[in-house]
C-alpha cells in the first residue's frame, strides 16, 4: 500500500531559490489557465474548456517566447499544474466543486511536482534526500522517511517561511491484520474533544495555557498589522496593500498561525495513534452537522478550533490501514438522550446539562453516556 509523508527540509538559499522560483511559476501558469478558460466559458459557456494538453502546447510556442522565465520550471512541474487546473475545472462543470479560484501568493496554497528522472533521483538518506532538478537537500526530521523506500515522485511547498517536501512511498500492508479488541464509541464536542466508551477522556487543547500563549501573541501581531495599514492610508499612498515592513509582518502572523495549526495537529494524531495501537475490532463516531453547528456565532470559533473533519478523515485513514472498522453513526441518532442503560430517551435534556440522570437510576457524565451509545448503536455505515 502507499502512504504519504510530509517533512521540512533545510535547502541551500540557491536551491530555496529555485523552489520559490519553480512555486511561482506554477502559480502563475495556473492563473493563467483558469483565465483563458474564464473567457470562454462567458463566451460560450456549458463545459467547453482548454485542454491541459492543448494549453500546454501553447506554452511552449507562444508562451515562453514573450515570458523567457517560464522555461526555469521544469516541463513536468509546469504540466503537472496545469492538470491540476483542468481536474478544477472538470469538477466545477460536473458539479463536484465551485468554480474554480486564482490562486494568490500570500496564501501559498501551490506546490511543485518533481518526478523521477534519473535513477539517482529521490534516493533517501537518514538526514537527506535527493530531489530532481534541486539536488541533494537536508531534511529536519531525521530518519522519518523509511530510507529503503521506492519514490516515483514528490511535491515541495513553501509556507511562512519554511519549505516541506511531501513524497509517496509503499510500505507493507497491515490492513490483513485482524484486531481482537473491544469496540470503541468516541464521542466529539467543545468542553472535551473526545469522551470515549472505555471512560478515556481528551482534553481540549485549545483550552490550555500553550495555545492560548500562541493566540494571544497572534492577536497582538494581527494589531500591528493592521495599524501599519492604517498609517499608509493616513498618508496617502495608492499601494496600500504591500511594502516591506508589511510583507514582514504578514510572514510573522503566517508563522503563529502555523504554529498553531502544528500544536493541533501533533496533539491530534497522537489521539489518534493512542487509539490504533490498541487494535480495536471497531470505531463509533456520530457524522456531525459541523456546517450548522458554524452558524452559531458563540460558538463558531470553539468549533473550527477542534477540527472535527480532520479528527474523523485521519482517524478513518488510520484504522483502515490497520484493517480496523470505522462506523459513522447518523446525525439524528438521540445519542446524548438516550440512556445507556435502560435505553428511554429524555426528550427535555438540555445543553447545560452535563450529568445524565434517568428514572433508571443512571447517574452519570452526559459525553460519556453519549460514547457508550455509538458504541452499541446498530445501525450505522461504514466509512
Amino acid at each position: 500500500m502507499q502512504r504519504g509523508y510530509k517533512v521540512e527540509i533545510e535547502p541551500t538559499p540557491q536551491q530555496a531559490l529555485k523552489i520559490r522560483q519553480s512555486i511561482g511559476i506554477c502559480r502563475w501558469l495556473y492563473n493563467q489557465y483558469l483565465a483563458e478558460n474564464f473567457q470562454l466559458y462567458e463566451k460560450i459557456g456549458g463545459g467547453i474548456f482548454i485542454t491541459a494538453y492543448e494549453f500546454d502546447k501553447y506554452v511552449n510556442h507562444v508562451l515562453r517566447e514573450k515570458y523567457e522565465w517560464v522555461v526555469e520550471c521544469g516541463a513536468k512541474a509546469r504540466k503537472q499544474a496545469l492538470m491540476n487546473a483542468e481536474k478544477a475545472f472538470k469538477n466545477f462543470f460536473e458539479g463536484k466543486a465551485n468554480r474554480p479560484t486564482f490562486k494568490k501568493k500570500r496564501e501559498q496554497k501551490v506546490k511543485a511536482y518533481f518526478p523521477k528522472n534519473t535513477k539517482g533521483d529521490w534516493t533517501i538518506w537518514r538526514h537527506k534526500i535527493q530531489i530532481p532538478t534541486i539536488g541533494i537537500v537536508k531534511l529536519k526530521e531525521k530518519g522519518y522517511i523509511p530510507t529503503k523506500a521506492r519514490i516515483s515522485s514528490g511535491t515541495i511547498s513553501y509556507k511562512a517561511g519554511r519549505y516541506y517536501v511531501s513524497v509517496l512511498v509503499e510500505v507493507p500492508d497491515k490492513s490483513s491484520e485482524k484486531p481482537q479488541g473491544e469496540g470503541i464509541g468516541i464521542d466529539l464536542g467543545i468542553k472535551e474533544l473526545a469522551v470515549m466508551s472505555n471512560g478515556v477522556v481528551k482534553k481540549n487543547i485549545n483550552q490550555t495555557p500553550k495555545v492560548k500563549k500562541v493566540e494571544k501573541k497572534l492577536k497582538r501581531e494581527q494589531r500591528c498589522l493592521s495599524r501599519k495599514y492604517k498609517e499608509k492610508k493616513k498618508r496617502g499612498e495608492k499601494t496600500v496593500t504591500y511594502s516591506v515592513n508589511i510583507e514582514k509582518q504578514v510572514v510573522k502572523i503566517q508563522r503563529l498561525y502555523q504554529r498553531l495549526t502544528n500544536i493541533r495537529v501533533d496533539y491530534e494524531n497522537k489521539i489518534i495513534n493512542e487509539i490504533v495501537k490498541r487494535k480495536p475490532s471497531f470505531i463509533v463516531m456520530e457524522d456531525l452537522n459541523v456546517s450548522g453547528m458554524m452558524k452559531n456565532r458563540h460558538l463558531s470559533k470553539a468549533i473550527a478550533a477542534q477540527r472535527f473533519y480532520y479528527f474523523r478523515n485521519k482517524m478513518t485513514i488510520k484504522a483502515k490501514e490497520r484493517g480496523i472498522e470505522v462506523r459513522i453513526v447518523d446525525r439524528f441518532y438521540p445519542s446524548s438522550k438516550k440512556c445507556s442503560q435502560c435505553g428511554k430517551i429524555k426528550k427535555e435534556l438540555k445543553l447545560k446539562d452535563r450529568i445524565y440522570r434517568c428514572e433508571c437510576g443512571l447517574e452519570m457524565d452526559r459525553d460519556l453516556n453519549a460514547a457508550i451509545n455509538l458504541k452499541n448503536a446498530r445501525e450505522y455505515k461504514i466509512a
